[in-house]
């Protein structure tokens, strides 16, 4: 049997800028998908047009309703109809629940959850029959992480959306995947270094932080590899799948000896960067 791919399909990813949605449009730009790339950050758009050698950017951030139009207009006009959508941006404060302002979770419901639903549906007269939509969920769905209410939250409401769009719109087949502890991400940039420390300490005590994690280019080929077979056989939907590391988890002896250097480079990563 013939191995599939993507050559030829049509790919709109959104999240291109860094982290697992670069890293999954460079992917499919390589393996001969028409791809455009989206995020808020152009000039990362086109570095990873470059490194990629194709591939179109459309600057836009899905917090904007307006942006969420202007993309689906933009995407539908550069590839016709559409194979597959990636949807990899995300944002994540990292406070204590009751220091989470009403700006933090404004901003990640618009990003995580909103610009998500509103985009699909911007999307819908451009997605081709049995088309792919797959959003990169997280195990903070399941796992609640100290400092990560909003986050969390906003993941949750992202598995529910999907789970209503396959009710509405069976002809789209709608893929949550969540993904666990990936290094090669932008999302633990702005988090406070020391509320990072004690947030280390606390996801290590509930057994939540694994001794190695998964690296984002790795990440990004089994996913390809996986909604490139997706297409292929449209009479079947992976509506949910789940990427973490095979690694244990530190109990507390590791996390005396391994404090310094992990709460320097932990980013408890379940998305690629917008």
């Amino acid at each position: 049997m013939t191995v599939p791919t993507l050559a030829g399909r049509r790919v709109l990813v959104v999240g291109a800028s860094s982290g697992i949605g670069r890293a999954m449009a460079v992917g499919a730009v390589r393996a001969g998908a028409e791809v455009v790339m989206a995020a808020r950050r152009k000039d990362l758009l086109d570095d990873a047009i470059t490194e990629a050698a194709g591939g179109t950017a459309v600057e836009a951030d899905v917090a904007k309703p307006e942006d969420c139009a202007r993309l689906a207009d933009e995407a539908g006009h550069h590839l016709g109809q559409i194979d597959l959508v990636a949807f990899a941006a995300g944002m994540a404060p990292l406070r204590r629940i009751e220091e989470t302002s009403a700006a933090d979770w404004a901003a990640t419901m618009a990003t995580n959850v909103v610009g998500l639903n509103l985009l699909t549906s911007a999307l819908l007269p451009r997605l081709a029959h049995s088309a792919v939509v797959a959003a990169l969920s997280s195990e903070a769905v399941d796992h609640a992480r100290y400092g990560l209410v909003a986050y969390g939250a906003s993941k949750a409401a992202l598995d529910a959306s999907l789970r209503h769009w396959r009710v509405e719109h069976p002809e789209i087949r709608f893929t949550c995947v969540a993904v666990g502890s990936t290094v090669g991400t932008d999302f633990s940039a702005g988090f406070d270094r020391g509320l990072l420390a004690s947030a280390y300490e606390a996801w290590t005590r509930q057994g939540l932080t694994q001794k190695t994690y998964m690296n984002a280019d790795d990440v990004a080929e089994v996913l390809l590899g996986l909604l490139a077979t997706t297409l292929a056989f449209p009479g079947v939907s992976v509506e949910h799948v789940t990427l973490r590391s095979p690694a244990g988890a530190f109990d507390d002896a590791d996390l005396v000896a391994q404090r310094p250097a992990r709460a320097q480079t932990d980013s408890a990563s379940t998305t690629g960067a917008k």
